[in-house]
């Protein structure tokens, strides 16, 4: 009895939902060509990041180089997004991250990938609605800010702010109103608002090489240690030094591997080409093309406006919570502070929108499956709008642009999303040498069918001698040309192997650096050991037979790629700090607590039923207009 139910159990947790064919009067037109979908990424992409976070990173993480945090992120970012173009391509019609998990990896990892992509978007729109406040503040002299800090001053810990943002609470919650009355979405608004968006980056970098100055990228101590009495920082958390010890990396390596861990979310956003797949006329051609044309643009526009900040205003000097309009006033270009604040409303507002348009999808969809309470599925009638997952991530998203700083909340989303990228990337490199990676019902049955005959006519009693002679030929010489079940296990087992490997790896470099390359005896022995191990396992898998089905777009340098994707990954990860690490797993705790006392016995009688979800992500567009994505 208790094998019975242990087996039900982790048959449950691999549970892969299958992709059912729909009638065509299901499927939303397709209208988005690859023009539109680079919009749409751009226009969700460069918000809080381009305007907000590089003032924030470039004063108390890195100064100057913040140009190189936005590098490193951006190549992490590449990283991940190849693997979610391979995705876009092989199932043009998942929709999300989420979805495509629960068809091609299970049950299990779809919960932790969708429920990790909510708490990036929840967040996601308490740091964007943060970012509004404070530019607004900044627009009209900050007097929201003074009085509010003069009446409604917080005796809180040091990482809270000093007082309540209500300019960011009534945002999200108007916006939040305006959801559940059934709004939709419009492209032809985004691509106004990302026009204007652009128009006004390339102003500030255009002007920052203008009033530009190299010596604020050559401070010595004596420039800015006149300052070093200045105001509390609340945006430093683990700084070595206040201003750091000058030049262009002020706050050394150190200082931008922790800039480029936060930098990372400013990259967040082009999901949302992946979850208007079935909208774009070519899937498999636009949704890969716009992924990497989209990131092209926003690096650059990273990459300018950091180096014309820090070039126009020495990085002690930034303002962290209105960077760009303060330092235009720093060089007496009053009436640009104010286009440029009128710009970053626009851009932020832009970004805000797309983010609460995605998040009921989300939650809609986990709910409708039953991995989260299926009340939140629920469906208002007048307006057809997913009421209750709207009004739920709404009020939580408020409370915490309420009561956190924009860097805090940032650190968390960055986690969250570095999490379930790599668990896209694990997919996209174990299903490349599967034997069947999307199954509808029929082809299901008869896989098992297969299976069962397979199992019954294998020679399995030859002895143990002749069965590891197998297994270790089959390592290292497939007999197959095609994958089979016995090489997609090989290849699964050897990538969860990998995966701790390289956490155990990053874990080593991120904490003891110095003595790893210093030749402490044995950490580096330690290091040079799992690197052979590492390399060992690599080649295993690459000696496995690879899914001959024809995509228009592969990941390249398979399975290299995907590896240092996922290692890139954790190592940002290991940069976050033990405040982040405490509230990450507050909130993975509570997921699996969601999960296993409710997620998994609600889910069961949907799956015995074998009764596809209703249509989830898939229909969404056409039958609750307040759910579309952006």
């Amino acid at each position: 009895m208790l094998h019975q139910y242990v087996r039900q159990f982790g048959q449950k947790l691999v549970h892969r939902q299958p992709l059912e064919a729909r009638a065509e009067s299901e499927s939303p037109e397709a209208h988005l060509n690859t023009l539109d979908l680079v919009s749409l990424g751009v226009g969700r992409t460069l918000g809080a990041g381009v305007y907000i976070l590089v003032g924030a990173v470039a004063k108390v993480r890195a100064g100057p180089a913040t140009v190189i945090c936005f590098l490193v992120a951006g190549l992490s970012c590449v990283l991940s997004r190849l693997c979610y173009a391979e995705f876009g391509a092989r199932v043009p019609g998942s929709s999300s991250a989420y979805l495509y998990s629960y068809i091609t990896m299970g049950q299990l990892c779809a919960f932790i990938t969708g429920w990790n992509l909510i708490l990036s978007l929840v967040i996601g729109t308490a740091c964007i609605a943060r970012g509004w406040s404070s530019t607004l503040d900044s627009l009209i002299e900050n007097h929201v800010s003074q009085r509010l800090q003069g009446t409604l001053s917080l005796q809180v810990p040091y990482f809270l702010p000093t007082y309540a943002d209500f300019v960011a609470l009534g945002l999200v919650l108007l916006l939040t109103g305006v959801l559940v009355l059934g709004a939709r979405e419009s492209t032809l608004v985004n691509k106004v608002f990302t026009v204007i968006n652009l128009l006004v980056l390339s102003f500030i970098i255009l002007s920052g090489f203008i009033k530009g100055d190299l010596h604020n990228w050559e401070l010595t101590e004596q420039d800015y240690k006149p300052n070093t009495s200045g105001s509390p920082d609340t945006y430093s958390l683990e700084r070595l030094d206040p201003l750091g010890s000058g030049g262009f990396m002020p706050f050394g390596f150190e200082g931008i591997l922790h800039g480029a861990a936060t930098c990372f979310y400013a990259f967040l956003g082009f999901d949302s080409i992946t979850t208007r797949g079935e909208e774009a006329l070519n899937p498999q051609h636009s949704i890969p093309f716009s992924i990497m044309i989209s990131l092209f643009i926003c690096f650059l526009a990273y990459f300018g406006v950091s180096a014309a900040l820090t070039l126009m205003v020495p990085y002690y000097q930034i303002q962290p919570k209105s960077p760009l309009p303060q330092a235009f006033l720093l060089v007496g270009w009053n009436t640009a502070r104010y286009v440029v604040a009128v710009g970053t409303l626009c851009a932020l507002t832009s970004s805000l929108l797309g983010t609460m348009f995605t998040m009921p999808r989300l939650i809609y969809a986990v709910a409708e499956d039953g991995l989260i309470f299926r009340g939140l599925a629920r469906i208002y009638d007048c307006t057809g709008t997913p009421i209750m997952a709207i009004m739920a991530s709404g009020n939580i998203a408020a409370v915490m642009a309420l009561l956190f700083e924009l860097t805090d909340l940032v650190d968390l989303v960055s986690a969250g999303t570095l999490l379930a990228y790599s668990m896209v990337v694990f997919a996209v490199l174990v299903l490349r040498y599967q034997p069947d990676q999307i199954l509808s019902k029929k082809e299901k049955t008869e896989d098992k069918i297969e299976m069962k005959s397979e199992v019954e006519g294998s020679p399995l009693d030859y002895g143990p001698e002749a069965g590891t002679s197998n297994i270790l030929k089959s390592l290292w010489f497939p007999t197959s040309t095609i994958p089979t079940r016995k090489s997609g296990q090989i290849v699964y087992g050897c990538a969860s192997l990998l995966v701790l490997l390289l956490t155990i790896l990053s874990l080593i470099l991120a904490q003891w650096p110095s003595q790893v390359f210093s030749g402490d005896p044995v950490l580096t022995t330690v290091a040079v050991l799992l690197l052979l191990l590492i390399t060992g396992v690599t080649v295993i898998i690459w000696r496995q037979p690879q899914d001959p089905t024809y995509l228009y777009f592969k990941v390249p340098a398979l399975p290299v790629l995907p590896l240092v994707s996922i290692f890139v990954n954790v190592y940002l990860m290991m940069q976050m700090t033990s405040g982040t690490w405490a509230l990450f797993g507050i909130w993975e705790a509570t997921g699996f607590v969601i999960y296993f006392g409710y997620g998994i016995r609600h889910s069961l009688e949907e799956n015995n039923e074998q009764q596809p979800p209703a249509s989830t992500f898939q229909t969404l567009d056409k039958d609750i207009p307040g759910a579309g994505s952006s």
